[in-house]
């Protein structure tokens, strides 16, 4: 389980270091590589590969003539790119999903249960002052779930 949030920077090249917890977590219990892809809040979503390829099976169930199953097919699935770890344990994020998440220089990664999510730090803080903003409701929301 990912946990925890770290502020980096990603250099000119795309290169970001993954926090060492996530990369030890990454080594020990699957692979030395991310599936990153588009998110649907302006951020990007990485997912070890195990994950991902639960997530395209349960996709792959899904009425394929949907137009909604078709466009998470376009925006989701499509955009997503294996990202290997290097030496320094960092990935390269192709510059069309730097493009996407408005990566430049300083970034967030949010670390989610089973995925990552790498936020540029000014997006990253209109969600959380959003969250902030609707703490009540989500609490509310939360305890429906029996959380």
């Amino acid at each position: 389980m990912f946990r925890g949030r770290y502020e980096y920077s990603i250099d000119a090249k795309g290169r970001l270091n993954i926090p060492a917890k996530v990369r030890e977590l990454l080594v020990q219990e699957y692979t030395p590589s991310l599936m990153v892809t588009n998110g649907f809040d302006g951020c990007l979503d990485c997912f070890p590969y195990p994950e991902w390829t639960c997530l395209e099976d349960k996709v792959s169930l899904l009425p394929q003539n949907k137009k909604e199953v078709k466009s998470f097919h376009r925006f989701y699935l499509s955009a997503a790119v294996e990202c290997s770890l290097d030496k320094q344990g960092r990935i390269l994020v192709p510059p069309s999903l730097r493009g996407y998440a408005q990566l430049e220089k300083e970034v967030v990664i949010v670390c989610a249960v089973k995925k990552i999510e790498i936020w540029s730090k000014e997006r990253w803080e209109v969600e959380l002052a959003d969250t902030l903003g609707a703490a009540g409701e989500i609490s509310a929301a939360m305890a429906e779930f029996g959380i």
